[in-house]
């Protein structure tokens, strides 16, 4: 197929009559609000494809009527940005280049794929580099005794020739640290019996802690959006989890090697209109987790 040539692209006639200026997206939940030029910049691009050959009926919408992409909604803010002016701009310490990389990828975006291309492999040489010096220092400088009777009992002494590692001592030398998990949920109490108590969904689950540890724990499963870009060492209080089960947060964190050290939950209650009996009970509830 042949491509029009680029003045077609820049100022769009006969097509852009069929959308408004302001164009409002829902990727993967997060929504943005971008003007129409900006989401056809790209010649040949997923996005080109999607505004300038096709009409608003046929495309997904959601039911605000915004135009639905089902992508990763945090990292399309960076997709959004390069097409504004073909430039890329990441935060220092970003963690997300080879997954930044596939989403350039599916939105055809060439150039930007190239530009993420160098970052990529810097990382990885760093990653080999760390591997290979730590492996090299357990090798010449340490010799670890491994006390089945207690999984807490490592002993450390200087050793040319070390055993072979146990393969679950992994979970013991990862870093310590804490792990809040916590939780606004809600409950209506009806005025004859407490049988009838009906109890609402858990909106969000909130994370909190060192940011590499929250990440470890919950990888995929962690949004980042409403504290992006902060480096690994540092403290998060607003990250939260893609599902609302404290049970598959519990999961993951035993998994992980944590245990649970503390809790505690507040209440408040609400009287529904002009009927005294009728309540509504609103709580905050926290899990304190730990890992040496």
């Amino acid at each position: 197929m042949a491509m029009p040539e680029k003045s077609t692209f820049t100022k769009p006639s006969e097509d852009f009559s069929h959308f408004p200026e302001i164009i409002e997206l829902n990727v993967g939940g997060q929504v943005y609000i971008t003007r129409y030029p900006t989401l056809v910049s790209v010649p040949g691009s997923l996005l080109w494809e999607m505004f300038m050959e096709k009409t608003p009926c046929s495309l997904i919408q959601d039911n605000k009527g915004r135009f639905f992409v089902d992508r990763d909604g945090f990292l399309f803010r960076y997709v959004l940005d390069y097409m504004r002016d073909q430039k890329l701009v990441l935060p220092d310490h970003f963690p997300e280049c080879g997954r930044l990389q596939r989403e350039a990828e599916y939105f055809k975006l060439p150039e930007l794929v190239k530009m993420l291309a160098p970052k990529i492999n810097k990382i990885n040489s760093i990653g080999n580099d760390l591997c290979q010096s730590d492996l090299e220092e357990l090798s010449t400088n340490i010799d670890i005794t491994y006390n089945f009777s207690s999984r807490n009992n490592i002993q450390i002494s200087g050793h040319d020739n070390p055993p072979a590692l146990p393969a679950n001592i992994n979970s013991d030398l990862k870093k310590a640290g804490f792990i809040t998990i916590g939780y606004r949920g809600s409950y209506a109490l009806g005025r004859d019996s407490q049988t009838d108590v009906k109890f609402r969904r858990v909106a969000r689950i909130m994370v909190c802690g060192k940011i590499s540890l929250a990440k470890e724990v919950f990888g995929d499963t962690l949004n980042e959006s409403r504290d992006p870009d902060r480096p690994p060492e540092q403290y998060t209080s607003r990250y939260y989890l893609k599902f609302t089960f404290l049970e598959q947060a519990f999961d993951k964190l035993a998994n992980a090697g944590f245990h649970m050290v503390t809790c505690n939950s507040t209440g408040t209650c609400t009287i529904t209109h002009d009927q005294k009996d009728d309540r509504i009970w609103t709580s905050y509830t926290e899990y304190v987790f730990f890992r040496e």
